[in-house]
Parts: C-alpha cells; sequence; structure tokens
C-alpha cells in the first residue's frame, strides 16, 4: 500500500495523509463491492502479500476493469 501511496503523492501532490485516506477509502469501497473471498485477500495482497510493486499497478488496473473503467 505504500508503493500505491507514494505514486499517488508524488503524481497529484497531495500530502501523504491525503492518500493514504483515499486509498482507505478506495480499499473499503472494493472490499464492500467484491465477493467475501476475494475482498477478504486484497489486504493481504495490498500490504505486500501479491507480489512486485508493478504487479500491484496491473492487478489494480484489472480491479477497474471490473467496475468498467476503460483504462
Amino acid at each position: 500500500m505504500d508503493e500505491l501511496i507514494q505514486q499517488i503523492t508524488s503524481r497529484t501532490g497531495i500530502s501523504e495523509d491525503q492518500a493514504r485516506q483515499a486509498v482507505e477509502m478506495a480499499m473499503s469501497f472494493a472490499k464492500s463491492k467484491l465477493p467475501e473471498p476475494i475482498a477478504s485477500q486484497l489486504d493481504g495482497f495490498m500490504g505486500g502479500g501479491g507480489g512486485a510493486p508493478t504487479d500491484l499497478m496491473g492487478q489494480m488496473g484489472n480491479l477497474g476493469n471490473m467496475f468498467g473503467s476503460n483504462q
């Protein structure tokens, strides 16, 4: 999660605390929309259990595709 917070901070110029709040809010929202087996794994994935940081960005893109994002 720290890698994502750092990316948000550097790309948007917002403070680390604001970026952390945004990530936590997005995580909470995503977990409320995902099936329980997937939602329960999200914290472990974001905490570093899911692979390299490049995998994290790819997986977040895949998550966006699940919700209909075109990016």
